[in-house]
């Protein structure tokens, strides 16, 4: 005879701090997780960031965002002590206020005696409020995705209080530094006990490569069993995943006129933006590239006071302009809307890809490139691990390092391809791309959901 339980829907309890309306770098992989286990048939309930934190702290929305979740998904906000982020005494707690060295010490200690992460009340929050949804319906499973990390703290404790077993979805690195591919703490400190901890009773711990999941298993090759890979992919609202006849060759005419080339993503602090600058500035002399723009497209940093410098290392600051600087062919078209994405790759001839750091990082947004079945040429350290993603894609043009002038080198032959792009060309490229749409990546980490909870 079929139990109550076997007949009930499964549910999962998910911890996204990141979750839309945010436009953190990682909120299109919760984002799809979340839609994804809805539309496989899960109760899904997200624990996400409080909107106050997001609209009014760190100013980093993007409403059309929440419009494409699942409507079945019920969203909680738990609390976030913001401590760290209040610059005004209004929004200071009485304690603060009264005895801000006594409240002071209490969050340092917090910090470097029980979880080493400034979100971690919202973790603690988010227990809290998970422990009473959990007493009326019960959850089978946890997934918490980090950053923050504090969210894999909750997911443990949550485990430890009621026994459901819990799955680790590294976003990103806790304790190693992308960017410098070296430990991001030093030894003893307590968020190497932490992760050991957490993932010593995780019944899975995810990865978004190959290179992530190695670095991991040889420093716990106890839980080495139960690490797996899902990568980032690419999302079929944006462009869809059935597409339609690819475009025509130019007029005969008109293939002389200037190219365009297209960066759209958020633009960080930690990418080799002067690198990306002058390596087009070069390859504007030669004539396949006269006149050729790079559009920007998308926000400058995730926080308030991000844009201004990044314009200054592009050049396009309002003072370089007062001063009469030369014209570079870079411009900055702002945030692109949701439904806009597919209308930027369609008026692009070539796609840049610039991403920060070593041979541990992935970026999600090389798998919508590749979808869209342009040339695309890199701006990246050489050992990325995006090159793993890359290998096979037919119109992918690489330095294999940052020097400006070999950079310049492959921008020059990506627009050169550009100009002769077949239909053809770009029909094999999109097939390339076919392997990394979200269904198709996610449906392996689905399916190990249900083993864990035997459902």
């Amino acid at each position: 005879m079929t139990n109550r339980r076997d007949r009930r829907r499964p549910r999962v309890l998910y911890l996204a701090f990141y979750f839309p309306p945010s436009r953190a770098s990682g909120v299109y992989r919760a984002r799809a997780t979340a839609n994804h286990l809805a539309k496989s048939g899960w109760d899904v309930t997200v624990c996400a960031a409080p909107l106050d934190f997001l609209y009014e702290t760190i100013g980093s929305v993007d409403e059309s965002l929440s419009e494409t979740v699942d409507p079945g998904i019920r969203v909680e906000r738990p609390s976030l002590n913001q401590y760290s982020w209040q610059q005004d005494l209004r929004d200071f707690s009485r304690l603060r206020r009264t005895f801000p060295l006594m409240a002071r010490r209490l969050y340092h200690f917090g910090q470097n005696k029980v979880f080493p992460e400034r979100y971690a009340s919202w973790a603690w929050a988010s227990v809290a409020r998970a422990l009473k949804l959990h007493t009326r319906k019960r959850f089978d499973v946890v997934v918490a995705t980090g950053n923050p990390h504090a969210a894999f703290g909750a997911a443990w404790l949550f485990h430890r209080l009621t026994g459901v077993p819990y799955v680790m979805d590294y976003r990103d690195s806790w304790t190693l530094d992308l960017f410098h591919d070296q430990p991001a703490y030093p030894k003893g400190h307590i968020a190497w006990a932490w992760e050991k901890r957490c993932l010593e009773k995780a019944s899975a711990a995810v990865f978004v490569n190959d290179a992530l999941r190695n670095w991991h298993a040889e420093r716990y090759p106890e839980v080495a069993d139960r690490m797996m890979v899902v990568p980032n992919g690419w999302d079929a609202d944006v462009i869809p995943d059935t597409p339609e006849p690819a475009t025509t060759p130019e007029p005969v005419e008109d293939e002389q006129r200037p190219l365009t080339f297209s960066y759209l993503g958020t633009l960080t602090a930690k990418q080799p933006v002067e690198e990306m600058a002058e390596a087009f500035k070069a390859a504007r002399r030669h004539p396949e590239l006269a006149d050729a723009e790079l559009r920007i497209h998308g926000h400058l940093g995730f926080f308030k006071n991000s844009p201004q410098s990044l314009l200054i290392r592009l050049g396009l600051d309002e003072e370089a302009r007062r001063a009469g600087a030369e014209d570079t062919g870079l411009r900055y078209c702002g945030p692109v809307s949701k439904t806009e994405v597919g209308t930027v790759y369609e008026n692009s001839d070539v796609l840049v890809f610039l991403a920060g750091g070593g041979r541990y990082v992935t970026s999600g947004k090389i798998f919508e490139y590749m979808a869209f079945g342009r040339p695309i040429v890199s701006v990246h350290a050489p050992d990325i691990a995006a090159k793993e993603v890359l290998e096979g894609y037919p119109l992918w043009f690489t330095a294999d390092s940052l020097d400006i002038d070999d950079l310049a080198a492959s921008m020059v032959a990506a627009g050169k391809a550009a100009r002769d792009l077949t239909p053809e060309q770009r029909e094999a490229a999109r097939r390339h791309a076919d392997a990394y749409t979200r269904e198709a990546v996610l449906i392996p980490f689905e399916q190990r959901l249900r083993e864990i909870t035997g459902r």
